[in-house]
């Protein structure tokens, strides 16, 4: 599969729930054009916020520098108000070899034990019980001269 054609996938939800089944069939690590990436996603569905976890922290802060690594593509579902970005980080850079993964609204959430590349379906109270005992969470993120190019980019 291809990027574009994971992120139209999730353009198609006309729900929250249809978005989170798709999420759900697809997994949190994905193969895309022979790569695999760990799915992040993001949004707002009809005033309804959902968002990522890993080992229970928002994915935006346990990913921290390493979003600056990683693609973003922001897609809109087919309801007004809906959309958000998926992030693909390369799982290549990710430098722990099991953690919790956690697609989640206010009310609901589908859970995730990744250990060595694979990931596996678990329940609520598994994921919860498994928070506190999980390795830290790290991304290799840019290196400095990386950094330095970005800040000279940008002024």
């Amino acid at each position: 599969m291809k990027v574009e054609g994971f992120v139209a996938s999730l353009r198609n939800a006309e729900t929250i729930g249809e978005l989170f089944k798709i999420l759900q069939k697809k997994g949190p690590i994905v193969e895309l054009d022979g790569q695999k990436f760990l799915i992040v996603v993001e949004g707002d569905f009809e005033g309804r916020k959902f968002w990522t976890e890993i080992n229970g922290e928002k994915a935006n802060q346990a990913l921290g520098d390493a979003m600056l690594n990683s693609s973003s593509f922001p897609f809109k579902c087919k309801r007004p108000y809906t959309g958000g970005n998926v992030i693909f980080v390369n799982f290549d850079d990710i430098e722990t070899d099991k953690f919790l993964v956690a697609y989640r609204d206010p009310d609901y959430g589908i859970f995730y034990l990744v250990e060595n590349g694979e990931a596996k379906e678990i329940t609520e109270e598994e994921y919860e019980d498994l928070k506190g005992k999980m390795p830290e969470f790290k991304v290799r993120s840019m290196s400095d001269e990386q950094l330095e190019g970005m800040g000279a980019f940008f002024g």
